[in-house]
């Protein structure tokens, strides 16, 4: 299982630093502008099965105060390491 799926996601939200961390298939900075507005309780949350919402862009989201978007991977962890006592 070499794919990774989570992603943290770091924005300014009126200024204030905010992170979360995400699954999801891919991640782009319009995915990112997205998500973070939905964590900033912008815009819902989209539902499997259901119609896709309309996507927060990034100059509708800079008017509600959300700046300076970053995403990245989340780092693998190797779990096979053998830990001494």
């Amino acid at each position: 299982m070499n794919r990774t799926d989570l992603y943290v996601i770091e924005y300014r939200l009126h200024g204030r630093a905010k992170s979360f961390v995400i699954r999801a298939l891919k991640m782009c900075d319009a995915d990112a502008w997205h998500w973070a507005c939905c964590d900033a309780e912008l815009a819902p949350i989209p539902k499997p099965g259901k119609a896709p919402l309309k996507v927060f862009s990034k100059p509708m989201a800079e008017r509600f105060g959300v700046t300076d978007v970053k995403w990245r991977e989340t780092s693998k962890v190797n779990w096979t390491v053998a830990v001494s006592t």
